[in-house]
Order: C-alpha cells, then sequence, then structure tokens
C-alpha cells in the first residue's frame, strides 16, 4: 500500500521557494542545536557551524526577493507550503519538549 499523496505546494515564486527551503534549513539546524532536546556537544557544534552558511544562505534569498519587487510575505500561501514539507514538525524540535515526570 502507497502512503497517502502529499497535497500539492502552493503555486510560488522561485525566490519564495528559495525562501522556503532556506528558512527550514536554519530551522532544522537549530532543532539539532537545541540545549533542551538529547544529543551531543559535537552533533550541536557541527550544526551551530554550518548555521552560520544557511543563515547567510536564507539572508540571499530575502535580499533577492526583495530586489525583484517581492517586497511583501504572503504568510498564509508560505504557511501552507511549509505544512506540506512537514514544517511543523521540523519547528516543534526548536521549543522546549514538554517536562518530565521525574
Amino acid at each position: 500500500m502507497l502512503p497517502p499523496e502529499l497535497p500539492p505546494l502552493p503555486a510560488l515564486t522561485r525566490a519564495e521557494a528559495e525562501v522556503v527551503d532556506r528558512y527550514l534549513d536554519v530551522v532544522d539546524l537549530l532543532g539539532r542545536i537545541n540545549p533542551g532536546r538529547d544529543g551531543d556537544t559535537y552533533r550541536g557544534l557541527r550544526a551551530a557551524q554550518a548555521l552560520v552558511g544557511k543563515a547567510a544562505a536564507l539572508r540571499d534569498a530575502l535580499t533577492l526577493m526583495h530586489h525583484r519587487g517581492e517586497t511583501e510575505v504572503h504568510a498564509a500561501t508560505l504557511a501552507r507550503a511549509l505544512r506540506v514539507l512537514d514544517g511543523e514538525r521540523r519547528t516543534a524540535r526548536i521549543g522546549l519538549p514538554p517536562p518530565s515526570e521525574s
């Protein structure tokens, strides 16, 4: 049996798609760095080192979007794209985990 088909991505400009992709790259790294989550320091260190480049790529994507005259963020459309790309699960890793029962 095949997994259920994902809804299609909403229509995005190339610059918007790049912003969404670079944003999720940053989110994934922040989730790996999160000190409230289990993991080792080396993994967090490697993610922090990579974060510099990914943040610069996000900045560049936003700059390109702005230079192309795309001065407004269409939040509803971009939020739909983030949901299709599993953004809710990925961004949840940035927050604190629920308190333990100890």
